[in-house]
């Protein structure tokens, strides 16, 4: 039985007798129906003839010598960039095979890099095959697919989610996984792959391009930047897709919020935001809505604070809004705060020792094996919070810092201070805290005209670079602040963002994480903001995403001020 597309307006017929499309019994608004046949531009370079030049050679983020070891074949190759040429050089003949994979979390605007593969293949390399491994890279070890058609993509074009073909976050890693990855790309006569994912996807990505080029297989990969979290950027890659919209869901949640601290008068909201191992989506929300206190968590680091100073800091800006009358507010808190803390720190890295060489026991006897220091921070957390911490260990052996409730935490600290300055006779007001995580509320909306944008550039690149025969590179869009048609589009070694990272006690190759600078432009507009932020009502309400009219095409706050352009 044929799927059914029950839409507002008419589909086309093309799409109403497709028996092959995933969107089984989908019901799309009218605002999703009109993001379906929204017409994306594309950088001019995209538009015309084109040839690929490269760049010097590439070095690494950290540890070169250590990464040459890991990628002797990749190592040290250089960039390449798409440039105007009077002719294209690349043979519209040839008929490629490309596969193509969803890997790690879900970011809005993977479907239109699905789709602007399939649209470079169909405009530039007519009769070419796109496959979709199923279910992220166990997709590609079990050759498990779908061939991609016009008809299978047209449905999830601007649409949110990664549900055309479902993403996964196995990772490609033990010789047996490599030699099933090998034993698809030779059934399916691969000429290239696509793998959409964060650091550790494109960390793979590049494993396997290394692979493939030392086996002589002619499978080339290349991926594509995808994080709501921010965090896997550089000068040459940007942004990755999925942060621009997910911080305009989560600040039109704040702001809704701010309306009503201000309309009840009496709560402070807590607000836990994604982003484990950067405060990228915190600091982005803070700049498009002005709360009275955000926690970045670079700062905290930097600074040395512990618990106690954070709560302080939290306490004095509370007890000074109520000098001013003011018993309510909004305070934002990134999701990895606690692996910021120095003294948190010490005691998870402690804890994981312990865990990773016996179980705890009921009677507490493991706790004698803490330091003096880190079994009193321990005693000092809240009950909920202490397990919390015994949970069990993500992949990687780090705490699942994801499920730590951080913003209960504080609230509990920030009561028990505030009933001391009670009793000091400093404090006078009912301090009432509401919790909040705004988490995978900002993965799969629809995605914003830049991320659809953007996605569509990213993928249409991609096309070309394996086209001309790249491999091991990631494909990047820069000159974001200007219009689209200005846009450049290339592609970077992924050996040049490595460093090595001990994980399971080995050293392996990671893409190395971009961290909030403290002396960047973002984080220095907002301290230039915060105090007043912190006493006065600066409050701005974003409101939802728009796709047409004003705020429509509004670029981050955080990519314009990192690209020298006042947000």
């Amino acid at each position: 039985m044929a799927p059914s597309f029950v839409l507002h307006g008419e589909l086309p017929a093309t799409v109403k007798s497709s028996a092959t499309s995933g969107r089984v019994s989908s019901v799309y608004s009218e605002v999703q129906s009109s993001r379906i046949d929204h017409a994306l531009p594309l950088p001019s370079v995209l538009k015309s003839p084109f040839k690929i030049t490269q760049g010097p050679p590439s070095s690494a983020a950290g540890n070169p010598d250590e990464i040459a070891k890991l990628f002797p074949y990749l190592f040290g190759q250089p960039s390449s960039m798409l440039v105007p040429n009077e002719t294209n050089e690349l043979n519209s003949n040839q008929k490629l095979k490309i596969g193509v994979v969803l890997s790690g979390g879900q970011a809005p605007g993977g479907h239109n890099v699905i789709a602007g593969i399939f649209d470079y293949l169909q405009d530039r390399a007519k009769g070419s095959i796109l496959y979709g491994f199923r279910g992220g890279p166990a997709g590609i070890m079990k050759c498990k697919y779908v061939e991609l058609t016009s008809e299978f993509i047209y449905p999830y074009r601007n649409q949110g989610g990664f549900d055309m073909i479902c993403s996964g976050r196995d990772k490609i890693e033990t010789p047996e996984q490599f030699k099933q990855a090998e034993e698809t790309a030779l059934k399916l006569d691969l000429d290239g792959l696509v793998v959409i994912g964060g650091d550790d996807s494109n960390t793979n990505a590049c494993l396997l391009a290394e692979n493939f080029r030392g086996k002589n297989l002619k499978t080339r990969v290349i991926g594509c930047p995808k994080t709501i979290d921010g965090d896997l950027k550089c000068k040459e890659v940007p942004t990755s897709f999925g942060f621009d919209t997910a911080c305009k869901i989560y600040s039109e949640m704040i702001g809704n919020v701010m309306i009503d601290a201000r309309s009840t008068g009496k709560y402070y909201h807590f607000v836990r935001l994604m982003g484990r191992a950067a405060s990228h989506i915190t600091l982005e929300c803070a700049l498009q809505t002005h709360p009275n206190i955000t926690i970045i968590g670079e700062e905290v680091a930097a600074k040395q604070m512990t618990l106690k100073s954070v709560t302080d800091y939290i306490v004095d800006v509370i007890c000074k809004r109520a000098e001013s009358g003011y018993n309510y507010g909004v305070i934002l808190i990134p999701e990895g705060l606690i692996d910021f803390i120095p003294e948190v720190q010490h005691l998870i890295a402690e804890l994981n020792e312990i865990l990773a060489h016996e179980p705890v026991d009921d009677d507490g006897l493991w706790k004698k094996k803490l330091t003096n220091s880190s079994l009193e921070l321990f005693d000092f957390l809240p009950q909920a919070i202490q397990e919390q911490l015994m949970l069990e260990r993500d992949p990687h052996g780090n705490v699942q810092v994801a499920r730590i409730e951080t913003e209960k935490m504080l609230i509990q600290m920030v009561e028990t201070e505030l009933e001391k300055r009670k009793q000091l006779g400093t404090y006078n007001r009912q301090f009432k805290g509401q919790s909040h995580f705004f988490g995978y509320e900002g993965r799969c909306g629809l995605p914003t005209n830049f991320d659809s944008t953007y996605c569509y550039a990213l993928g249409y690149g991609a096309g070309a670079l394996l086209h001309s025969g790249k491999t091991g590179l990631i494909s990047s869009v820069g000159n974001l602040a200007a219009p689209v048609t200005e846009w450049t589009v290339g592609g970077t070694a992924l050996t040049s963002l490595m460093d090595v990272e001990r994980r399971h006690g080995k050293f392996k190759p990671v893409i190395k994480k971009a961290m909030v600078e403290l002396d960047g432009a973002p984080f220095k507009k907002f301290a230039s903001m915060r105090d007043e932020w912190a006493l006065k009502n600066r409050y701005t309400s974003p409101g939802p995403i728009q796709f047409m009219g004003p705020g429509s095409d509004a670029v981050s706050h955080t990519l314009l001020l990192e690209l020298g352009v006042e947000a």
